[in-house]
């Protein structure tokens, strides 16, 4: 049987505050989301702000920027009478079940990761621990609610992968067949990957410390 069969349809998806957001955002991720409230499944959306510490933040920004996305959120057709809106850091069972998930995940797995690579560069030596464990958070934020579809861009279809992976080892560990669901990526939308107005080889930033890089949502 298929996830969607054993669990409720439900979709969960986060947006990092680590900048301004961009036009990248809304038309990779934002548009999507708010389609996504008519599929007849359950909608969950995350600020993801435990993801932007992997790199360091000012705390007075990140909470600005924090409602910021909240606030574009609402803008933007997202309704919080037909979808759930949270920030991650307020929920404890994110960092509880990625605690539980890292003991789960292989090293050889996370090593496979090609966002650490690219993100950390050659830096790799001194970029926080919480960046190479990211996709053990990001796995935990979408089985704590047992998410059956995740919209995602090509980027995160590896992290995806690798979360479907850790939900069937959990269950084969655990002997709970079934417990978590194989999460299915949604990969679509008007413009899945946005690419840099700087660089056309990546795709557009927020947190590109250049504005001439990106169009802004304001």
């Amino acid at each position: 049987m298929t996830a969607a069969r054993i669990h409720t349809p439900r979709v969960f998806s986060g947006v990092q505050p680590s900048g301004a957001l961009t036009l990248g955002n809304y038309l990779g991720a934002i548009r999507r989301f708010v389609e996504l409230q008519d599929s007849g499944m359950e909608t969950i959306y995350c600020v993801v702000d435990l993801h932007a510490i992997t790199q360091w933040q000012d705390p007075a920004g990140l909470k600005d920027t924090t409602r910021q996305v909240t606030a574009a959120f609402l803008a933007c057709g997202l309704d919080p009478k037909r979808s759930i809106l949270f920030n991650q850091s307020q929920v404890p069972a994110h960092a509880e079940l990625a605690w539980v998930f890292n003991c789960v995940v292989r090293l050889g797995w996370l090593n496979r990761m090609t966002q650490f690579k690219d993100k950390a560069g050659k830096n790799s030596e001194n970029v926080s621990a919480g960046l190479y464990v990211y996709p053990a958070l990001m796995a935990a934020d979408i089985l704590a609610y047992r998410a059956t579809h995740v919209p995602v861009g090509e980027d995160q279809k590896q992290h995806l992968e690798l979360a479907r992976d850790i939900a069937a080892k959990f269950n084969n560990d655990f002997g709970c067949p079934d417990f978590f669901p194989l999460t299915e990526p949604l990969i679509g939308g008007p413009a899945p990957r946005v690419m840099s107005l700087r660089d056309g080889t990546s795709k557009m930033s927020k947190s590109d410390p250049s504005d001439m890089s990106r169009i802004n949502l304001t």
